[in-house]
C-alpha cells in the first residue's frame, strides 16, 4: 500500500510538472528588442521578416521591436543600462560597445547555447567581436562592413587615372581632379563620423593596428606621431581642396555627400560598404559607373595595405540579464542568424557575416567586397565602437576639428591624450 502511494504521488508530480509546463509555453511573453533598425535603414525589412516568422512558429511570443537613429542610440542604450532597465534583446557594435556591459553584469552569455553548428554559421573573424574572456556574449547579424574608396570609373578614365597604390598616387589624383574643377574627396563631415575613416586610415598605413592597440593598453600614447602625422596628412588634403567647401556643415545623412558623385562634381567617397546600396537605390542608371579601391599605402609607414577599417560583423545582438526568458531571447537569435537572413540580406546589398555565402553572392562588386575582406591582414573596427564612449566622442570632436583647420595635429593629439589619462585616473 506504502508503495502504491508512492507511486502515485510520483505520477502525480510528473502530471503537475507536465501541466505547468503546458501552461508555461501558452503563456503570453512579451521581448522588447532595442537596435538601429529605422525605417530608413536598409536592413530592416531582413530584420521585421526574421522577428515575423520567429512570432509566426512561436505564437505566444511577441517581439516589441524599438528602434532608434544610430546617433542617439548609444546614448539611450547607455543610460537604461545604468538605470539598470535594459530590454531583454539589444544591439551593439561589439568589441569595446558590448565588453563594458559585461564587466557590469548586464548581458547574458550564450555560451551555453552555443553548438557547435551554431557557432560554425559564422565567419571566424566576426565572432572574434562579440566574445568577452572567452563567452559568447553577442552575435554578428548584419552585414561585413569595411570602409572603402569608392570612385567613379568613367571619371579616372576621361582625366586618364589608374587606380592609387600608394598615398603619394593618391595625392597626384587629387591634384589632378582639382586642376579639372572636380572636388576629389565626396565628404559630409557634420556627422562628425565620417571624416573619421580617413584619420583611422592614415594612423593604420603609418603606424599600423598597435599604434592605436598601445594608446588604449597605454603601452603608448594618442599623441604619438601616427596620431599627429594623421592629423597633419588630413590637413594636407583639406588645404589642397581634396574635399568640399564647409565640408563640416554638410551631413551625410541627406546624401550630401553622394550627391556630388551622382552629378559629376565629385570623383572619390571613402564609406562603408553599405554605400553600394545607396548607389542602387539612388541612382541605378550609374552604379555600373561605381568600383572601389583600398585605401592606399604610405611607403614609409609599418601599416599592411590589405588592413581595412570596419566591421567584420556590423551589429552584435545580445540577450539581458533583465531577460525574463531568456530561452525565447536565444531562440529568436537564431532566427536573426539563419539562412534566410542571410539570403535576405544579399538581395540588399549586404553581406552577411556567415559562413558559405560568398557562393550565393552573383553581383561582382559584392563579391569583390567579400573577396577584399577575407584578404585582409587586420580589419580595425570604427575608432567611436572601439573606445570606450568618453574618448569617442573627443576622437570625433577633435577629427573633425582637423577638417575644420580649428586645432593643429599636435593639439588634437594632446587633447585626445588628455582625455584618456584623465578617464584612465591617471
Amino acid at each position: 500500500m506504502k508503495n502504491v502511494s508512492i507511486l502515485s504521488l510520483a505520477l502525480l508530480m510528473v502530471f503537475s510538472l507536465v501541466f505547468a509546463g503546458t501552461v508555461m509555453a501558452q503563456d503570453e511573453v512579451t521581448l522588447t528588442l532595442w537596435d538601429i533598425r529605422t525605417a530608413a535603414d536598409q536592413a530592416t525589412p531582413a530584420v521585421k521578416d526574421a522577428i515575423k516568422r520567429f512570432e509566426a512558429d512561436n505564437p505566444n511570443v511577441n517581439i516589441e521591436h524599438v528602434p532608434t537613429q544610430n546617433d542617439n542610440y548609444k546614448t539611450k542604450l547607455r543610460t537604461a543600462m545604468s538605470a539598470d532597465n535594459a530590454p531583454d534583446l539589444f544591439m551593439t557594435w561589439g568589441s569595446a560597445s558590448l565588453e563594458r556591459y559585461v564587466d557590469a553584469g548586464k548581458v547574458y552569455s550564450l555560451q551555453p547555447h552555443m553548438t557547435e553548428d551554431w557557432r560554425n554559421n559564422f565567419m571566424p573573424a566576426a565572432m572574434d567581436l562579440g566574445i568577452v574572456d572567452s563567452e559568447v556574449y553577442g552575435v554578428p547579424v548584419t552585414n561585413v562592413s569595411p570602409a572603402l574608396v569608392w570612385y567613379r570609373e568613367d571619371l579616372f578614365e576621361k582625366h586618364g587615372l589608374e587606380v592609387p597604390a600608394t598615398y603619394e598616387e593618391l595625392v597626384n589624383v587629387v591634384n589632378v581632379f582639382k586642376e579639372n574643377g572636380i572636388t576629389p574627396f565626396a565628404l559630409a563631415n557634420k556627422n562628425k563620423w565620417p571624416g573619421s575613416m580617413y584619420f583611422m586610415y592614415l594612423v593604420d598605413r603609418i603606424g599600423g593596428p598597435d599604434a592605436l592597440q598601445k594608446a588604449i593598453s597605454r603601452e603608448g600614447a594618442f599623441n604619438d606621431q601616427p596620431f599627429i602625422e594623421a592629423g597633419r596628412r588630413i590637413q594636407e588634403l583639406v588645404k589642397m581642396g581634396a574635399f568640399p567647401r564647409g565640408v563640416n556643415g554638410l551631413d551625410e545623412n541627406a546624401s550630401q555627400s553622394r550627391t556630388l558623385l551622382y552629378t559629376d562634381r565629385a570623383a572619390m567617397y571613402l564609406m562603408g560598404s553599405w554605400a553600394y546600396s545607396g548607389f542602387k537605390n539612388e541612382a541605378p542608371d550609374m552604379v555600373d559607373q561605381f568600383n572601389f579601391f583600398n585605401f592606399p599605402e604610405i611607403k614609409s609607414g609599418e601599416g599592411d595595405p590589405s588592413n581595412l577599417v570596419g566591421t567584420p560583423g556590423d551589429n552584435y545582438y545580445s540577450v539581458s540579464t533583465k531577460a525574463e526568458n531568456k530561452e525565447a531571447a536565444v531562440e529568436f537569435l537564431h532566427y536573426l542568424t539563419d539562412s534566410k537572413m542571410g539570403e535576405e540580406l544579399i538581395a540588399i546589398g549586404n553581406i552577411p557575416p556567415f559562413r558559405g555565402v560568398g557562393e550565393k553572392i552573383e553581383d561582382p562588386i559584392m563579391k569583390k567586397i567579400y573577396n577584399t575582406s577575407q584578404k585582409a591582414n587586420h580589419i580595425q573596427l570604427w575608432y567611436d565602437q572601439t573606445l570606450p564612449l568618453e574618448l569617442a566622442q573627443v576622437h570625433l570632436n577633435t577629427t573633425q576639428a582637423l577638417f575644420g583647420l580649428e586645432m593643429t595635429p599636435e593639439e588634437a593629439a594632446n587633447k585626445m591624450e588628455a582625455a584618456a589619462k584623465k578617464y584612465y585616473g591617471e
